[in-house]
């Protein structure tokens, strides 16, 4: 007997089946499954699809908004001023369960991994010891990958290349790093190329965030493709936020968009962020701060949408839903083609799930049992709905149920109930 068959499914390519799991696997996907099951999922109409991915995200400040204040100017800098005193004040304990609370978010809403930087900047390090706790208490049913962060610079701040090596032994993941808040260019460059061979020495990822910025000239991300095809890690490494590029010379940039091809980066625009920090000096005309994400994409580089923040220092709103950020992304970046709709949807899922490197990931026989059931037709329609969540499993469990969209209606004249799907 399986354990759960999720039954008539429209899957994202438009097909229709069934899936059948068996402890944390997949075990069969086919157009009719007839054997029995301990639990039916009907979803027929309704749209599976694997898990969300959230490939940039910072945890350890999640659900902090408010405190020790508000933003009040909504900068990135006055962002990180406010957090550089929340992190000496928020406790182990502290930060673990708002991190639990925001998964517990994450999970309703059929979000299942995420990676987060983790600031590395203070001495105490309670924001790694905090990270690696979350991580482990919630591995069961979400993939917690952490980024060593060192907010402050791994130059500029005291200890800040020491204290990145000490969370690497503790257990972190992946290199990070933010060479344009370094003193200098030069400092910024330098430390890519440092950052970039204590991966290569470690066998690590790398996921830095470069040129979040308005300046033009801020041009990290060059450097990042230079040590990454130096080095033999393609493939391995992303480059973050690259807001700078929405403000970069069309020549330059033409030179640019190879290199990163070549290098095999990744970038993860994070849009709900990027439009709200970046062009706060400008008046009219005013840049909203999106990358160049079409464009690379045309270029053959892979681009995933990121959440970033959530209720913290930086961003006042939020709800773990990667179809919010998917939808601010389509409308920022103007993909509003259907085929660059649906491959929005892609971007929340499989292409971030690539970014991170998940093994096992997707609807396909053999891949763990991790999917969420939408109260949608297709990729499109859940952008355009947000779609609530009907079911949604972890490894081969079901975790979270939800109701659909649906409203009760008291008009003459007028159906009982309404729906904003266009299938029914």
């Amino acid at each position: 007997m399986l354990d759960i068959l999720v039954k008539g499914g429209t899957l994202p390519d438009g097909s229709v089946q069934d899936i059948a799991i068996t402890g944390d696997r997949i075990v069969e996907i086919a157009p009719q499954i007839t054997a029995e099951a301990a639990e039916v999922i009907d979803a027929t109409g309704d749209l599976v699809s694997p898990p969300f991915v959230d490939p940039h995200f910072h945890m350890d400040a999640t659900l902090s908004y408010g405190t020790p204040r508000v933003n009040a100017s909504g900068t990135l800098l006055e962002g990180i001023d406010l957090w550089g005193e929340l992190r000496d004040l928020a406790t182990v304990e502290e930060m673990v369960e708002r991190g639990l609370k925001y998964c517990d978010w994450a999970v309703s809403m059929g979000l299942l991994a995420i990676r987060s930087h983790v600031d590395t900047t203070p001495n105490h390090l309670n924001t790694v010891t905090a990270m690696l706790e979350l991580r482990d208490k919630v591995k069961g049913y979400l993939d917690l990958q952490l980024v060593a962060f060192p907010q402050d610079g791994l130059y500029r701040a005291p200890n800040g290349r020491e204290n990145l090596l000490r969370a690497l032994d503790m257990g972190v993941d992946v290199v990070g790093g933010i060479p344009h808040f370094e003193r200098t260019m030069a400092d910024g460059a330098a430390s890519l190329t440092d950052l970039c061979q204590i991966a290569a020495d470690r066998g690590l990822m790398v996921d830095i965030h470069c040129d979040e910025t308005d300046d033009p000239l801020s041009r990290h991300i060059e450097t990042l493709a230079y040590e990454t095809t130096r080095l033999g890690l393609q493939g391995r490494v992303a480059g973050s936020h690259l807001t700078s590029m929405h403000s970069m010379d069309n020549y330059y940039v033409s030179k640019l968009l190879p290199l990163m091809a070549e290098a095999e980066i990744s970038a993860i625009p994070n849009p709900l962020i990027n439009i709200v920090l970046q062009g706060r000096h400008d008046t009219f005309p005013k840049r909203r701060g999106l990358t160049r994400v079409k464009e690379m994409q045309a270029m053959g580089i892979r681009v995933g949408w990121g959440q970033d923040c959530v209720l913290d220092p930086w961003y006042s709103l939020g709800t773990a839903d990667m179809l919010d950020v998917a939808f601010m992304g389509l409308h920022v970046a103007q993909m509003t083609h259907p085929d660059e709709m649906a491959r929005c949807f892609t971007m929340v899922t499989e292409t971030n799930a690539q970014i991170l490197g998940l093994q096992d990931y997707g609807l396909k026989v053999g891949a763990q049992a991790s999917l969420v059931v939408l109260d949608a037709g297709s990729p499109t329609e859940a952008l355009r709905l947000r779609a609530p969540r009907l079911a949604v499993i972890s490894k081969g469990r079901i975790v979270a149920r939800g109701a659909r969209g649906d409203a009760q209606l008291d008009l003459p004249g007028r159906p009982d109930v309404v729906a904003r799907r266009m299938d029914v």
